[in-house]
């Protein structure tokens, strides 16, 4: 009879699934984690809202570089007015076609193209880090899908075994062989282990949810997902201060931050030569529809200005970009000092886990198994009825140890992007450069 109880409440729980939709018809080939990942590159908003800032600071570059490039011009006016000499009306138009051309500026067109180029690596930059940040979360997601599965099967198991022991409570205390508030006990127990089963169906959908809109897919729930075999949790891990010196080199965001300050040191120079002397060539070609002996229908020549004074204002921009200066120069050192924490503490966590989580999960699903294996026994001997509960302890034990394994490599993930990629590469890269 508890066999087939137990049957009945895992073809529900099936059947669940189903109805939401969340396993997959025969054929149909799982999602694996590398299909999942592939979605880093592929549209979503925050990606896309870099890639505007990327197109952003190509347009600053571009916008500094024309600051050369000659300026053509044409003003042209329909007027009438009284001549101070005849004192008759008469017609003033005019066409003029002006053409101007920088020649030279002191440091001014140099700087803000240096700084303009500096920006534009950075949002590069940017973009690079976002992809990182895009991986991670979509592998946090992914395996949180696997988790709330074995979740939700593990509390399903748990759910049948309470069920089966409350049934049997109800025949016996109709029999005169159990006290009322043993048999309430067993009720409430199940109760407890049914809303936490309903709970994590709750999850096994939502979990789903969340994969699918960080694959920006948020109309296309994923079904049966394939468990990663996550080798690479194994791979060897250096020491603390080879890594450290890695990550001042190739983290993006400290390469970024870097960047930024060359970019303000280039302003603060174009700043500083804008009370500087510069030159520029003027041509002018015009027609009249009045004749005088003081306009030229043909000019060219060359522009000196100078600003004497103006008012404070070049302090003031001066001043600007030095505030700017110390500002990033201090979000440098703070960033630093937290990748610094944020790197010790993920070969803290991965070290951790290997030696410490996994040999104790490993432990522990070895004697769930055994236990197994003996309530198996004991149950076709007719000896004990505890089967049920030792199924459900082992699935909790596989629980506990695929959580382990999923929590090592998103650690290696999050070691990846303070490193700016994976490790081998990373060590490749600084091996070919030395």
């Amino acid at each position: 009879m508890r066999r087939a109880v137990r049957r009945r409440l895992r073809a529900c729980a099936w059947g669940l699934l189903l109805c939401l939709g969340l396993v997959r018809t025969a054929g149909a080939s799982p999602l694996t984690l590398e299909a999942v990942l592939a979605h880093a590159d592929q549209p979503h908003p925050e990606l896309e809202r870099v890639q505007a800032q990327v197109q952003a600071a190509a347009a600053e570059r571009m916008l500094a570089e024309s600051l050369r490039d000659f300026q053509l011009t044409l003003d042209a006016s329909l007027r009438g007015g009284r001549n101070t000499v005849t004192h008759d009306y008469a017609a003033d138009h005019l066409a003029r076609l002006r053409l101007r051309k920088p020649l030279w500026d002191g440091m001014r067109y140099a700087a803000n193209l240096e700084a303009a180029q500096r920006m534009q690596e950075a949002r590069q930059l940017a973009l690079l880090d976002v992809r990182a940040q895009r991986r991670l979360t979509l592998m946090a997601r992914f395996f949180d899908v696997l988790l709330s599965d074995l979740q939700h099967a593990a509390d399903t198991e748990s759910m049948a075994v309470a069920y089966v022991r409350w049934d049997d409570a109800k025949h016996r205390a109709e029999l005169g062989e159990l006290a009322a508030p043993q048999l309430a006990e067993l009720e409430a127990a199940y109760q407890a282990l049914y809303v936490r089963q309903r709970d994590s169906a709750r999850q096994v959908r939502e979990s789903r949810a969340r994969l699918a809109a960080a694959m920006n897919q948020p109309d296309n729930l994923p079904g049966e997902l394939l468990d990663p075999q996550l080798k690479d949790n194994d791979r060897p891990l250096p020491e603390f201060e080879s890594l450290l010196t890695l990550l001042q080199r190739g983290n993006p965001r400290l390469a970024m931050l870097r960047l930024h300050l060359a970019a303000a040191t280039s302003r603060l120079a174009a700043a500083r030569a804008d009370d500087g002397p510069r030159l520029e060539f003027e041509a002018e070609a015009a027609a009249y529809s009045r004749t005088s002996t003081t306009r030229d229908s043909v000019r060219a020549g060359i522009n000196f200005v100078w600003p004497l004074y103006d008012g404070r204002q070049h302090d003031a921009r001066l001043a600007r970009e030095q505030a700017s200066i110390n500002q990033l120069r201090a979000e440098y050192d703070q960033l630093w000092l937290e990748l610094r924490q944020s790197l010790l503490e993920t070969l803290n966590e991965i070290q951790h886990l290997r030696e410490v989580e996994r040999r104790a999960a490993e432990v522990e699903a070895h004697y769930r198994e055994l236990a197994l294996d003996r309530a198996r026994a004991e149950y076709e001997l007719e000896l004990k009825t505890n089967l049920g509960t030792s199924m459900a302890q082992t699935q909790l034990a596989k629980v506990r140890r695929r959580a382990i394994e999923y929590r090592l490599a998103l650690a290696w993930e999050r070691l990846a992007g303070l490193l700016g990629g994976p490790l081998e590469t990373v060590l490749k890269t600084e091996k070919e450069t030395r």
